[in-house]
């Protein structure tokens, strides 16, 4: 209920007519007298429409005035001098004429808000300036007052440039707050994005591959049963039969899965930029392992060199590829390390390269590390890992047509995969 009265567009302008109305009574007297003041109620009637950009500037000042206007008359009249009613009408009805002049003036001021604050300063004390002059001249009509001298005046201009510019410094500061915090949830949820995106793109890449195993085994075992059959062997050719309705059963359920994560990726897809550039595809990844490593409780510095620097529309097979190599580099670490992750081009060929200072591999494991079910992962009951991730990455590989190869580093212990792809295959659609 509180919220939508807040949201209301007239409780908005009654808000901020009583907020000035308040501020207002924050003030300085430049001059002699009380008769007229330098209070922070002009400010807070700046700040407030510039913030809120659906109020009528016109109509809220008319309000403002008014309100301004009852609220100075009532303190005069109740507290604590007890006025004369007539009288504080009269000394404060310049005040009421200020809010309206300001207001239809911010009504220009605010249409500038997006160029340089100090051209919408400017133009703020400007208008700040014409309504005091409306405001005197009410004073002079209304009471008889006479005008200000020189110094006075500007004095009074020094006053109005200095609250105008102090208020638009805090209105743009506002702003940026706001922009910052945009851009940050933009970036959070992009990185989820990708995250799902990479994600998504390493399950459907593998749940291809098996309905394409299982498609081979349904045409295999069905074949079996024919042969079986003819072969007069009728009791095993119907084990066999039951058994292959079973197999084409399961592809069946495989072929729509992949279906709707396959729509579901061609979805995720269009959601994001249509290219990414291989140093934010590098830090990405860096970035994300960096939390990874800090879930493991290790200490791992992360380095990064990107020789090669381009755009290219295959950042999700890339991310998963990269993601895999770095999580595996943070994995190899025991407690303390470095992970370096280089990108150049050698030859035509985009190289990925990273490398840690890890426990390393044997000679005898290189030969089968790409294997799938390898793994050097234990826990500590000794169950081993899945062993899918190396093999992973060389399918995605392959499919880039690229090739992965591991070694020692040139220095010190470890393990160092270089993936190349063809520099060509990557920037295709550019």
């Amino acid at each position: 209920m509180a919220g939508h009265f807040i949201r209301n567009r007239n409780a908005q302008m009654l808000l901020v007519a009583l907020g000035t109305a308040v501020a207002g009574e924050f003030k300085i007297n430049p001059f002699d007298g009380d008769i007229f003041r330098i209070a922070l109620g002009s400010s807070a009637f700046l700040l407030f429409l510039l913030l809120l950009r659906d109020l009528p500037c016109l109509k809220t000042g008319v309000l403002t005035g008014a309100t301004v206007l009852l609220f100075r008359v009532a303190l005069d009249v109740f507290w604590p001098n007890r006025d004369p009613l007539l009288q504080s009408f009269l000394n404060h009805i310049s005040a009421s004429v200020y809010y309206i002049v300001f207001g239809a003036g911010l009504n220009l001021v605010r249409k500038l808000d997006h160029v340089h604050p100090l051209l919408l300063g400017g133009a703020a004390a400007f208008a700040d300036f014409i309504s005091n002059e409306a405001e005197l001249l009410t004073r002079m009509l209304v009471l008889g007052t006479s005008t200000f001298r020189l110094n006075e005046w500007t004095y009074l201009s020094f006053i109005a440039v200095l609250r105008t510019y102090f208020t638009t410094g805090i209105y743009s500061s506002i702003v940026m707050s706001r922009m910052r915090a945009v851009q940050a949830e933009q970036q959070r949820r992009v990185d989820q994005m990708l995250s799902f995106g990479s994600g998504l793109y390493g399950e459907v890449f593998y749940l291809r591959k098996s309905v394409d195993t299982v498609e081979r085994l349904t045409a295999a075992s069905h074949e079996l049963y024919r042969n079986l059959k003819n072969g007069g062997q009728l009791e095993h050719s119907k084990r066999l039969l039951d058994i292959t309705q079973q197999i084409h059963e399961v592809k069946k359920d495989s072929q729509r899965i992949l279906a709707g994560l396959t729509k579901l990726s061609e979805l995720d897809q269009d959601a994001r930029n249509s290219d990414m550039p291989l140093s934010q595809m590098a830090d990405y990844s860096l970035k994300s392992n960096g939390k990874y490593a800090a879930l493991l409780g290790k200490e791992i510095a992360f380095e990064q060199t990107v020789g090669a620097d381009y755009r290219t529309p295959l950042f999700i097979p890339l991310l998963a590829l990269l993601n895999n190599l770095v999580a595996n580099a943070v994995e190899a670490i025991e407690r303390k390390g470095t992970v370096i992750l280089r990108i150049d081009e050698f030859r035509g060929l985009t190289r990925f390269v990273v490398q840690d200072d890890g426990r390393g591999l044997d000679e005898a494991d290189r030969e089968i590390v790409f294997e799938p079910g390898f793994t050097t992962k234990f826990d500590d009951e000794g169950a081993s890992a899945t062993g899918i991730g190396l093999s992973h990455v060389r399918d995605i590989a392959d499919s880039l047509g690229g090739s992965i190869t591991v070694s020692n580093p040139p220095k010190g212990k470890g393990t160092m995969f270089t993936v190349s792809i063809p520099t060509i295959s990557l920037k295709r659609g550019d």
